[in-house]
């Protein structure tokens, strides 16, 4: 007969986010994970399997929660710039309140070179986020809040890469006049 969990799961895998988040990978121990998730390794091996399968899932599960703070920020302003401003001025205020931590998709790409599937979910993750920003651009042009001869992907794909800028500056500690100095300069490549 087979053993109930005797934890949530959810709850589990948040907690490991946060101690990857914090820690990286490679300085976050599978004791560490053990005594931060509250459970016992045949527990952790029975419903994880590994340290990267765990890793996997939390760069997973970060990704869905960004995904949908970005899709929320587009709901909440209908207007291009506005929304942009919204979420460029959200990542830099979350950079600035705990550099330390960054972005979890960004720290996995440099800490994480040698692991190919964690490499294969931050290129999944940062494609995502570029097609999201080309689909609220294509948008954008259609209601005429963005020149006809700007090219939506072209600029997606510079803002996706300007996001990543930024956060990496934000762990770098580069300071509030450097990050909305450049937000300034990456909302004028839309007039």
């Amino acid at each position: 007969m087979a053993r109930t969990r005797e934890f949530d799961i959810d709850r589990a895998v948040d907690r490991a986010m946060d101690l990857f988040w914090r820690r990286g990978y490679a300085e976050t121990s599978l004791q560490d994970l053990l005594k931060e998730m509250a459970i016992g390794s045949g527990s952790f091996y029975a419903a994880f399997g590994s340290k990267e399968a765990l890793y996997l899932r939390c760069l997973d599960r970060y990704t869905t929660l960004q995904g949908g703070s970005l899709e929320k920020v587009f709901e909440e302003t209908a207007e291009l710039r506005p929304a942009l401003r919204s979420l460029l001025t959200s990542l830099l205020e979350a950079d600035l309140a705990d550099p330390a931590r960054g972005c979890l998709v960004v720290n996995a790409s440099t800490q994480c070179g040698d692991m190919p599937t964690a490499a294969e979910r931050v290129n999944t993750a940062v494609r995502q986020v570029e097609s999201f920003l080309a689909g609220a651009l294509e948008r954008a042009q259609t209601r005429g809040e963005l020149p006809p001869e700007k090219d939506p992907r072209e600029l997606a794909r510079f803002l996706t890469t300007f996001i990543q800028g930024i956060r990496v500056a934000g762990r770098a500690r580069m300071g509030r006049q450097f990050t909305e100095d450049a937000l300034h300069v990456a909302l004028r490549v839309l007039d």
